[in-house]
């Protein structure tokens, strides 16, 4: 699709987005399949589009960032709380390889339904229908944490999941202007903090 490779190329040339890995997942990852029917025509309109409950699937140039920031590896386990519509964990099913295992996390039935359908032929890809602000200790720790929604403040449930040497990557602000989007790795069990600028995210929303 030209508006696919038109976006990639975007990314490319602009130096948005510098991995090659990345850039190869959201090559062979189609957006298309993971939006609701009626908006596939825009799949590659760089904008975020609506799926269940108010909910939406991220800007594509979002999710790169973001994937960026992160460093996914081969072989690593990788939490993503907030499945969406399984895109961004996809894209990280295609990064860590058969050796690597995702679990991504949906609080919304009828999301964690339509994640699972469109994630169904992802091997090394696990669902999961749970608060996912308390992640999931079942599988822990983890190499990397990825937050597809907004915390008020850093969920230290979340930070303790994460490996020593891991990364989080996780909006935080309470009001929709505030929200900045951190990255934090664990550091000696502290948490080292850079500051990646504003987004716009949707709220975490669950008991923790």
């Amino acid at each position: 699709m030209k508006e696919k490779k038109a976006l990639i190329e975007y990314w490319r040339n602009s130096k948005i987005i510098m991995s090659k890995a990345i850039l190869r997942a959201f090559e062979e990852i189609n957006r298309e399949d993971f939006v609701l029917p009626e908006y596939r025509k825009y799949a590659y309109v760089d904008e975020p589009l609506p799926t269940f409950a108010d909910q939406t699937i991220s800007q594509p140039t979002t999710v790169a960032i973001m994937t960026q920031a992160l460093e996914p590896k081969p072989g690593q386990k990788i939490l993503e709380i907030g499945s969406g519509s399984g895109y961004q964990a996809a894209i990280l099913s295609e990064i860590v390889g058969p050796t690597g295992k995702v679990i991504t996390i949906e609080r919304i039935k009828d999301l964690a339904e339509f994640a699972k359908k469109n994630l169904k032929t992802y091997k090394n890809v696990k669902v999961v229908y749970a608060d996912g602000s308390k992640g999931y200790i079942k599988e822990a720790p983890y190499d990397r944490i990825i937050v597809t929604a907004a915390a008020k403040k850093m969920p230290e449930v979340l930070f303790e999941q994460l490996k020593e040497n891991g990364i989080m990557i996780i909006p935080v602000g309470a009001l929709t202007w505030a929200q900045r989007l951190l990255k934090v790795k664990k550091v000696r069990g502290k948490k080292g903090i850079e500051d990646l600028g504003p987004f716009v995210f949707v709220p975490l929303v669950g008991s923790s």
